[in-house]
C-alpha cells in the first residue's frame, strides 16, 4: 500500500538532507530495492523531479545514507584501552546494523565515501595502531573485526526467528529429526537451542571476545609496533 505523502503544512524545505533522510526511512521501511527516485518522492510529499535539485542520481542518494549509517556508529579513541574501544565500536555496528539491516552488504560497496565513513575508518585505524600493532597486523584485524561483525549482522537479519519465537519456529523443524537422521541437530536444539533464556544475540560478544583475544595474544607475541 503506497505512503501517504506529508501534508504540506507539515513538510520542512527540501533539502539535501531532508532526501538523505527520507531515504533512510524508505531503505528502513521496504529495504534497498524499495528505494527509488519514486518512492522517495512519495515519502518526502514532493514530485520525483524536485529530488534532482538536491541529488544527481541513485548513486549520490547510496553514498549519502551509507554515510549516515557510519555516522551512527561509535566511534572507538585511540587514547583509551584498544579492546575496550574495538568492542564498544563493534557493539555499536552491530545495533546499527540491526536498525538498517539493508545497509550490511552496502557499506564497503561505496567508491565516493562520506567525511562519516573516512572518519570510521580512520578512528579504527588509529586506535589499533595505539595499540602496538603494525600496519600490516593493523589490515588484517580489521578485516577480521569487521567480516565478524558484517557477517553476524546478516545472519541474525535473515533469522526466520526472534530470541522468544524459538520455540514456535523450532516446532515443525523438530518434526523432520523423528528418524533419528539428524541426533547432533536434535541434542543442540533440544539441550541449548529450546533452554529458558536462548538468544542467538548472545553469540556476538562470545565470538568478539575470542577474536580479541587472539589479536592480544598475536600482539603479545610479536611486541609492540
Amino acid at each position: 500500500m503506497p505512503k501517504r505523502a506529508t501534508p504540506p503544512q507539515d513538510r520542512a524545505p527540501l533539502s539535501r538532507e531532508r532526501v538523505l533522510s527520507g531515504a533512510v526511512s524508505v531503505a528502513d521501511a521496504e529495504g534497498i530495492a524499495g528505494l527509488t527516485i519514486r518512492s522517495l518522492a512519495l515519502e518526502l510529499g514532493v514530485k520525483p523531479m524536485s529530488v534532482y535539485h538536491h541529488v544527481a542520481n541513485k548513486d549520490e542518494i547510496l553514498d549519502g545514507i551509507v554515510d549516515i549509517v557510519f555516522s551512527e556508529m561509535e566511534l572507538p579513541s585511540a587514547a583509551g584501552a584498544w579492546r575496550t574501544e574495538i568492542d564498544k565500536r563493534a557493539s555499536s555496528a552491530r545495533k546499527v546494523l540491526r536498525r538498517h539491516p539493508w545497509a550490511i552488504t552496502l557499506l564497503e560497496s561505496r567508491t565516493s565515501p562520506g567525511p562519516a565513513t573516512l572518519r570510521h575508518h580512520n578512528a579504527n585505524i588509529a586506535t589499533l595502531r595505539a595499540a602496538g600493532f603494525s600496519v600490516e597486523m593493523t589490515a588484517h584485524a580489521y578485516a577480521l573485526i569487521d567480516s565478524f561483525v558484517y557477517g553476524f549482522a546478516l545472519q541474525e537479519a535473515a533469522l526466520p526467528f526472534e530470541s522468544d519465537t524459538v520455540a514456535e519456529v523450532a516446532a515443525p523443524m523438530m518434526a523432520l529429526f523423528t528418524t533419528g537422521e539428524y541426533p547432533h541437530l536434535v541434542e543442540l536444539t533440544t539441550e541449548f537451542v529450546l533452554q529458558p533464556g536462548y538468544d542467538f544475540g548472545n553469540e556476538f560478544a562470545f565470538g568478539l571476545e575470542l577474536i580479541l583475544d587472539g589479536l592480544a595474544r598475536n600482539l603479545s607475541e610479536r611486541g609492540a609496533d
